[in-house]
C-alpha cells in the first residue's frame, strides 16, 4: 500500500503539472510584476577632454552617464500576460522550465501524495476507517513539509527558468534544462542556493497540501454522504475545484514571497535585495501595497482548479488501473 500510493500520486502529479505548466508560468510572471529589476550602477567615464578646449593639460573632465529610466511596466491580466509572452518570446516560452516541473512533481508531489495516503491509513479509526478533518489537515501538513524539503532544488530551478524571459537579455541566466540550472547554481552560488527560500517552500507546501488534499477528501465525503452525486467523474471534478480554490486562497501570499526570494539575483559582494522572507514581505507591502501579496491570484485559481481536477481525476483512474497490484 505504501509504495503503490507513492507511484499513484507521482503519476497523477506529473500529468497535472505538465498540463497546467503555462498557467503556472503566467502566475510566476504576474507575481514578479512591480518588483524592481536590480541592475549594476552606472559607471562614470573619466579622462574625456572636449575638442578645442582651452584648459590646463593636466585637467580632465568627468562625464557621468545619467541612469536610464526604467521602462514602465505594463500590468495586465493573465490573458494579456500570456499573449505578451507569446509575442515577445515565442509560443515555446509558455513551457519554459517544464523539465524542472517534471522533476519537482517527481520529488515533491510524489512524496507528499504518497506520505499523505500512508498517514491517512495509519491515523484512521481502525473500526470505521473514518479520519476526522483535523487529522486530515495534520497529515497534509506533515506530508507537504517533507515533500517540499525534498523538492526545493527543483522548485528554485523552475521559478528561475519561468522568470528568465522577463529579464533584459544581458541579465538572463539562460538555463538549458533543470540539470543545467541545478549544476550552475551549485557551482556559482553554492549548494546552499538550492535550498534558497526553503522555509517558504515548506510553509507553502504545508498550507497547500493540508488545504488541497484534506479539503478534497472532505468535500468528496460530504457530497457522497448527502447523496448529492454518485462516486464518479462529476463528484471528483466538483470536489477538486472546491479544493483548488481553498488551496489558492490559503497559499497565494506565501507563494508570492517564495517566488521573489527564489528569483532574486545576488551579485558577488553586493547586498541581497531581500534579507529573508519577512524582509521581502515588508518591502513588497511598502512598495506595492498589501494586495501585492495576492498578485497572480487569478492565474493561481485558474491553475489550481485545472491542476487539482487533473490531479485527482488522474489519481482516481490510476488507482482503478493499479487496484489489483
Amino acid at each position: 500500500m505504501g509504495v503503490k500510493s507513492f507511484v499513484e500520486g507521482g503519476i497523477a502529479s506529473i500529468v497535472a503539472g505538465c498540463s497546467t505548466h503555462p498557467l503556472d508560468l503566467i502566475k510566476v510572471r504576474m507575481q514578479l510584476q512591480g518588483e524592481k529589476v536590480h541592475a549594476p550602477n552606472p559607471q562614470p567615464i573619466h579622462n574625456l577632454r572636449p575638442a578645442f578646449a582651452f584648459q590646463h593639460p593636466s585637467a580632465t573632465t568627468t562625464l557621468h552617464v545619467p541612469p536610464q529610466p526604467a521602462p514602465k511596466l505594463r500590468v495586465g491580466g493573465p490573458i494579456s500576460v500570456g499573449v505578451r509572452i507569446v509575442q515577445t518570446e515565442g509560443l515555446s516560452a509558455l513551457f519554459s522550465g517544464v523539465s524542472a516541473t517534471v522533476l519537482r512533481q517527481t520529488l515533491y508531489s510524489t512524496t507528499r501524495m504518497g506520505l499523505y495516503e500512508v498517514l491517512k491509513q495509519k491515523w484512521a479509526d481502525p473500526d470505521s476507517g473514518h479520519l476526522p478533518l483535523m487529522r486530515k489537515i495534520c497529515a497534509g501538513l506533515v506530508a507537504g513539509g517533507v515533500g517540499a524539503a525534498v523538492g526545493n532544488p527543483a522548485d528554485v530551478a523552475m521559478v528561475r527558468m519561468q522568470a528568465d524571459g522577463r529579464l533584459p537579455a544581458a541579465q538572463r541566466r539562460n538555463y538549458t534544462s533543470v540539470v543545467d540550472a541545478i549544476t550552475r547554481m551549485s557551482k556559482q552560488e553554492g549548494v546552499a542556493s538550492l535550498w534558497r527560500g526553503s522555509a517558504l517552500t515548506v510553509n507553502r507546501a504545508m498550507i497547500v497540501t493540508a488545504s488541497q488534499l484534506a479539503s478534497y477528501d472532505q468535500f468528496k465525503e460530504m457530497i457522497l454522504e448527502r447523496h448529492l452525486m454518485k462516486d464518479g467523474l462529476g463528484t471528483h471534478v466538483t470536489a477538486s475545484f472546491a479544493a483548488g480554490f481553498v488551496a489558492a486562497v490559503a497559499s497565494n501570499p506565501v507563494d508570492v514571497i517564495k517566488t521573489r526570494v527564489m528569483n532574486m539575483k545576488v551579485e558577488p559582494g553586493a547586498v541581497p535585495p531581500y534579507n529573508g522572507p519577512l524582509d521581502c514581505a515588508m518591502k513588497t507591502i511598502r512598495a506595492e501595497g498589501p494586495m501585492a501579496l495576492y498578485k497572480g491570484f487569478i492565474p493561481t485559481v485558474t491553475r489550481q482548479g485545472p491542476f487539482t481536477v487533473v490531479l485527482f481525476v488522474t489519481l482516481e483512474q490510476v488507482r482503478k488501473i493499479l487496484k489489483d497490484f
